[in-house]
């Protein structure tokens, strides 16, 4: 199969993903034919995937058990860890997929997002850690994927300046700041500050 049938069949089975068990086959399968195209160094056989319904603003996450003493661009020897696998190598990581990102998410964006979270996993398995450093800015620029996965929720309340009329504060849930609005003040201008909640999350009257 050419590579342009393959994108082809990838682009036709986004639309039609209609469970977590085809969001998860969809993006294994992207992720495995993306590792390929762009010559990442990624072991599949040492990745899971889970769908989150809970996640509200994180479109994906790549879970790994936490490794000391540990940096990116310091290659790791997993033979000498006591996280490794049991044959020695990186232990398992797992790509965790939001639901409703993916709902929200056009392929474009929604496949940029996987070439993310790849790179984590690459720095994962090769240096027992990663980040959104200098070294993950070059790699994802080169698989032409974001620095950063845009939020996905719209926030219920936004926190504005009386003087500037900037946005000073997102909130996705009710919390002190949001309760007590009134006793703070902006950082910008030293103002009141104002709670909105705007439109697309107000409740129907």
């Amino acid at each position: 199969m050419s590579e342009g049938v393959f994108a082809d069949r990838l682009r036709r089975e986004f639309e039609t993903v209609g469970s977590h068990e085809e969001l998860i086959a969809f993006s294994r399968d992207y992720c495995e034919n993306a590792a390929s195209e762009f010559d990442l160094s990624v072991a599949f056989s040492r990745v899971s995937w889970e769908v989150s319904t809970r996640a509200k603003r994180r479109a994906a996450a790549v879970k790994r058990p936490k490794v000391s003493e540990t940096a990116v661009g310091d290659p790791i020897d997993w033979g000498e860890r006591p996280t490794a696998a049991a044959d020695g190598g990186a232990p398992t990581c797992t790509v965790s997929l939001s639901w409703r990102a993916f709902q929200s998410f056009d392929y474009g964006e929604w496949t940029a997002t996987l070439r993310h979270e790849l790179v984590h996993v690459e720095q994962f398995q090769r240096f027992g850690t990663t980040d959104h450093g200098p070294a993950f800015r070059r790699r994802a620029e080169a698989l032409d994927a974001p620095v950063r996965v845009r939020h996905f929720a719209t926030p219920a309340y936004l926190l504005t300046c009386t003087d500037c009329e900037n946005v000073v504060a997102r909130r996705y849930r009710d919390c002190k700041l949001v309760r007590e609005f009134e006793s703070y003040v902006s950082s910008c201008c030293g103002a009141a500050l104002e709670c909105d909640i705007p439109d697309e999350t107000a409740s129907d009257g």
